[in-house]
């Protein structure tokens, strides 16, 4: 997995929001009931059937609240589990065992429910070429867990951000002037600029990929809300001069149809904005 975004620095800075969030002035509950040199040890208990992930950020959110804590590993990143069983076993001072707790649990569960559903589509559809994509509908301030957990089930990384690739929308192409001059002034603009970025074109229609293909020098093509009838031709008049996106109300129920057209990749934004959360839970034991 090439995760250029998944970098110490932006691991950090993430808990660092995270627990300023969540602890603020202070985690009174825990510094009112429990003893500060009291040592326990809590159990991350899964309540679910998936895939699991988050258990590499999970080390990271305890080292970060406590380096002394210590955390025994049963069962890595991308690894089915059932209900009943135990990810891991958490070691250390009481206090910051608890103080840890929430921000492990929201980061996991909802890490674990993206995988499992990432899991499941990429599975549907490894019988062919395509490649499962997520997109940049993810919760704000939470993008780097989901995209992480994107990878971790099975799937593919779109773009990170707005920086690190050119796709050029509808609305792009529509306030541009059309397809020709959006795709012009965008190679215009890079060059300006010494910017070295793949450029993706939205296309509604099979009159606006031969647009597209008129204009050339393009990455990848998005056939969006196209049929599979519709899909299968773009396909064919592509061919090799771009790679090939399916998008647009893409599900369990019209994925394989999709990627039994042809299409290079697949963006499927219910991956990271419509997923359920694999319950866990936290228990001392």
């Amino acid at each position: 997995m090439n995760l250029t975004y998944l970098t110490p620095q932006r691991i950090q800075q993430f808990i660092q929001l995270a627990l300023k969030e969540d602890i603020g002035e202070g985690d009174h509950s825990t510094l009112a009931s429990v003893p500060a040199n009291l040592e326990k040890k809590a159990q991350l208990l899964v309540k679910g059937d998936g895939i699991i992930a988050g258990v590499q950020l999970a080390e990271h959110i305890f080292d970060a609240v406590d380096k002394q804590l210590s955390l025994d590993v049963a069962i890595e990143d991308g690894s089915s589990v059932q209900f009943g069983d135990v990810a891991f076993v958490v070691t250390g001072k009481a206090q910051s065992i608890l103080t840890s707790e929430r921000l492990v649990l929201n980061c996991m569960q909802r890490m674990s429910g993206i995988a499992s559903y990432t899991h499941q589509l990429q599975s549907m559809i490894n019988h062919t070429k395509a490649r499962l994509l997520d997109t940049r509908k993810t919760t704000p301030n939470f993008r780097l867990p989901e995209k992480w957990a994107v990878a971790i089930g099975g799937g593919q990384n779109h773009r990170y951000a707005l920086y690190d690739m050119i796709m050029l929308k509808d609305n792009h192409i529509d306030y541009a002037g059309g397809i020709r001059t959006a795709v012009n002034k965008t190679h215009q603009y890079l060059q300006k600029n010494d910017l070295n970025l793949r450029i993706e074109v939205e296309t509604r229609n099979l009159e606006e990929v031969r647009q597209v293909l008129e204009v050339g020098d393009v990455d990848v093509i998005m056939l969006d809300n196209m049929t599979p009838n519709q899909m299968k031709e773009a396909v064919a008049i592509i061919g090799d001069q771009a790679k090939t996106e399916a998008s647009g109300n893409i599900n369990e129920t019209t994925i394989v149809d999709a990627a039994e057209c042809g299409v290079d990749y697949i963006s499927v934004g219910a991956l990271t904005h419509s997923v359920k959360s694999l319950d866990m839970s936290l228990k001392a034991v």
